[in-house]
């Protein structure tokens, strides 16, 4: 019982920590933010910090790894969501979208990019996790509804690329270009719903 607990008081430390230095990271680029502050944000000495782990590129590298981890869960849920081509579409378009307007998934991927050359493995690993999450929540729903009769797709990756691909520009691209923060001018809601139109306008069956 008491390794128990102290196993679960371990853990909880180690997702303060991770949660105050991804904050930081986020914040101040991976360069500017130094393993005492890091210590001071989470609430921990320095020697505990180093305890769980050993040096930064270790902290970064658990980061990055525990984002992936859920890096999606709103798209992964949209794929459940019940009801014809347009309706399911819709769902799985709305929470991509929602995803990438998000500031800090905007900051995960510009850091993770701009370290790209320090921790090549890392952010390989980082970015093509994120492409099969969310092109295969895509791809499930689209071969879902080839199997309904619903759409006429050749290529199912081809078809998730293009819908994930009308999202991109104006939600993770326009962060990245414009800033974090920045929002799209239209509402989200209706990103989504145009691009499902042009995307079943092209693979719809009539």
């Amino acid at each position: 019982m008491l390794v128990g607990a102290g196993l679960k008081r371990s853990g909880h430390k180690r997702e303060e920590i991770l949660g105050s230095a991804r904050s930081l990271f986020l914040r101040q680029g991976y360069a500017d933010a130094g393993m005492e502050v890091v210590a001071r944000a989470a609430g921990v000495s320095t020697a505990t910090l180093y305890a769980y782990f050993p040096s930064k590129a270790d902290l970064f590298k658990a980061i990055v790894m525990e984002t992936v981890s859920g890096i999606a869960a709103p798209v992964r849920e949209a794929v459940r969501v019940k009801g014809d081509a347009r309706v399911r579409l819709t769902a799985l378009a709305c929470a991509y979208a929602a995803f990438f307007s998000r500031p800090d998934t905007r900051a995960m991927f510009r850091i993770v990019t701009a370290e790209r050359r320090r921790f090549e493995d890392v952010a390989e690993y980082f970015l093509q996790s994120a492409r099969d999450e969310l092109g295969g929540a895509a791809i499930a729903v689209i071969n879902d509804l080839i199997r309904s009769g619903e759409l006429k797709v050749d290529k199912p990756s081809w078809a998730a690329g293009q819908l994930m691909g009308m999202l991109d520009h104006v939600t993770l691209v326009l962060g990245l270009s414009a800033g974090d923060e920045v929002q799209p001018r239209r509402p989200i809601k209706a990103i989504a719903e145009d691009a499902v139109e042009t995307f079943l306008a092209r693979y719809g069956v009539k």
